[in-house]
């Protein structure tokens, strides 16, 4: 038996329409934004919902090394241990993101097992990757190992549950809206509790994966994991987990609570991911208008913006970002360093350039512009 879905209540289905009306204005926003800051802006985004996923399970790696990371740097500041996460955490995303558009596409056991393989399979076989946990599992407390918070379902049941949940990603709830599907797989997933670690990021994936088929968005603007990973969202995502998914698997618990989480959470990342793009364009624009001030390539502005928006660039991903070679993206980032637009940080292997003396000021304060994210719930 699997958590149910709900029946939303009337302020429900308002948020709902309100979130299908942000996306559908997001998804004009970005396709109408120029291609280059857009691809930088889907980069940013699904390095942030890694960071966040990671910082959910204890991982600290900041989203600016994720990003670098993901460009193949590895002298970045962290740990060896975090890196492996991000990366695994990279791969799987990658594939979940590619998966967005596959036209036969269906859910099985083994797809779900082969993205856990690739979120834990640098663990196995200390902690068995893509496959079924074989013992009884218990989830502790925050902050008291002694304490169970919750217990799985016995591990005989987890052939017949997750055969059953497969067969509800395919054909069952298909008359509800996506994003609430989305809500009820995660919550059916990490309660259900199949594998002996990592089940949060899997749930985590699995509703990316049911958001990205849905096809409103690109996949890399689709994921709530950035909203989930900041401080006070993670409590009350622990919270409301607890409140709806009960001490022991108990799938016939009333689940409102957690679609209207959900809810909140799929219209707050909206708008954050909104302002973004209004902060992206807009830097975009006042550094074609100082483009002739300074003498700037157009090239050259995709290397300011980057560190408008993220606070940095290294000379791979720029190379990347505009298809050059070593030595033409090396003699860009000296020209702008001499300029004074860059000032070079670290030596050669970690080298990065951020904002120098002569940097725009009116696009600095754009990317550092404040914006309200307001609770759909309270207004």
């Amino acid at each position: 038996m699997l958590c149910q879905t709900p029946r939303l209540e009337p302020v429900d289905l308002q948020i709902l329409n309100q979130v299908n009306v942000l996306r559908d204005q997001l998804r004009h926003a970005v396709q109408q934004a120029p291609m280059k800051w857009t691809l930088d802006l889907g980069k940013a985004l699904t390095a942030s919902a890694i960071a966040a996923s990671n910082t959910i399970e204890g991982y600290q790696v900041d989203a600016k090394d994720v990003a670098d990371l993901m460009d193949g740097e590895r002298e970045v500041d962290t740990s060896d241990e975090n890196k492996a996460e991000t990366l695994a955490y990279q791969q799987a995303m990658s594939y979940i993101q590619s998966l967005h558009d596959v036209a036969d596409f269906r859910y099985s056991k083994e797809l779900l097992n082969s993205l856990h393989w690739m979120l834990q399979g640098h663990h196995h076989p200390l902690r068995t990757a893509g496959q079924w946990r074989k013992t009884s599992i218990r989830i502790t407390a925050p902050g008291d190992e002694l304490a169970t918070d919750y217990e799985g379902p016995d591990h005989e049941l987890l052939p017949g549950l997750m055969s059953e949940l497969v067969h509800w990603l395919n054909d069952g709830d298909l008359d509800s809206h996506v994003l609430v599907r989305a809500a009820m797989a995660h919550l059916n997933l990490v309660k259900i509790h199949p594998w002996s670690d990592g089940n949060g990021r899997m749930s985590r994936s699995l509703q990316t994966l049911l958001i990205a088929r849905g096809g409103v968005l690109a996949p890399e603007f689709s994921s709530i994991e950035e909203w989930l990973g900041m401080p006070g969202n993670t409590w009350d995502y622990y919270k409301v987990l607890r409140e709806v998914g009960g001490p022991v698997f108990s799938p016939e618990r009333d689940t409102l609570a957690w679609i209207k989480f959900n809810l909140l959470a799929y219209h707050q990342q909206t708008q954050r991911v909104q302002r973004r793009v209004d902060r992206s364009n807009d830097c975009w624009m006042q550094l074609i208008d100082a483009a002739p001030v300074y003498r700037l390539t157009e090239r050259q502005l995709t290397a300011l913006h980057e560190v408008a928006m993220v606070g940095r660039v290294r000379r791979s991903r720029y190379e990347k970002a505009e298809a050059l070679n070593t030595q033409q993206a090396n003699r860009d980032l000296q020209a702008l360093t001499k300029a004074e637009l860059l000032t070079a940080v670290g030596q050669t292997k970690g080298r990065h350039y951020i904002a120098g003396p002569r940097f725009p000021q009116n696009v600095l304060a754009t990317a550092q512009r404040p914006h309200t994210i307001v609770n759909p719930y309270a207004t």
